[in-house]
């Protein structure tokens, strides 16, 4: 008997015709529908100064500076550094003396390798104006209490 009762369970578990049903509990397949993807951030204006992802931890201002040289005048050239490391954080920033220049840079360093690792350059965007709201939520850790051990009672 216990056979038959976990066959009949087994069946009703993998039966259709629960969500065939216009009260079914179970959830509905169209739930698991992918949602639309997010847009990505518009394209910015070409310009100048261009920004430079992918950068191995050993490339050095130098050395981003000299790769990118090669399309064009490069006025200032700038590896983004950890404060205690000195190692780089992945990222920098290139400003070529024309937005020619500039052109030039992103269609002969993006999708190329620099030191072992294949980087990613395109026209940098400008910052928000400051004490305007971002499009992301600053993290809050909570109220600050003076210090480690005390605690308000």
């Amino acid at each position: 008997m216990a056979a038959a009762v976990a066959r009949s369970g087994l069946r009703r578990m993998f039966s259709i015709s629960e969500f065939a049903t216009p009260n079914a509990r179970m959830f509905s397949i169209p739930a698991f529908a992918p949602q639309n993807p997010p847009t990505p951030p518009p394209k910015a204006d070409p310009s100048p100064n261009l920004f430079v992802s992918g950068l191995s931890k050993r490339t050095t201002t130098d050395g981003l500076r000299e790769a990118f040289a090669k399309f064009g005048e490069v006025v200032q050239a700038r590896v983004v550094t950890d404060r205690v490391t000195g190692f780089s954080k992945g990222f920098g920033f290139v400003r070529y003396a024309t937005v020619e220049d500039a052109t030039k840079g992103v269609e002969g360093m993006d999708g190329k390798f620099l030191d072992g690792w294949v980087i990613f350059a395109e026209y940098a965007r400008p910052r928000p104006p400051m004490g305007e709201a971002t499009s992301q939520p600053q993290q809050s850790w909570g109220t600050p209490s003076g210090s480690w051990g005390s605690h308000s009672r």
